[in-house]
């Protein structure tokens, strides 16, 4: 990846589902990460809640909440994070190592 790219802007979501089943859940999962514009979704049925990383550029807020509309989505908080951001909190070792005590 060039430096451009990892510092691209992105905004995490945390949300709270009030109408879901594990179904429709991984359902709604396969459809969002179909777009271009969202970098990683988890949404999970069961403790009815999720997050979805996405670029503003190409999806905007107000476009996403319409798309999980049926969810009935709430924000629990909002994030801006760069791409070199999502890749290092996503690497495992990188929350195993923060961690351990020195």
């Amino acid at each position: 990846m060039t430096g451009t790219v990892l510092k691209k802007g992105l905004m995490r979501l945390d949300l709270k589902f009030g109408n879901i089943t594990p179904e429709n859940a991984q359902i709604k999962q396969y459809e969002l990460e179909k777009d271009t514009g969202i970098w990683r979704v988890f949404i999970n049925g069961y403790a009815k809640n999720g997050f979805v990383v996405f670029d503003e550029e190409v999806l905007s807020k107000g476009r996403l909440m319409e798309m999980l509309g049926d969810l009935a989505p709430e924000i629990k908080s909002v994030k801006r994070l760069t791409v070199a951001d999502l890749v290092e909190e996503s690497m495992s070792w990188n929350r195993i190592l923060g961690k351990m005590k020195p």
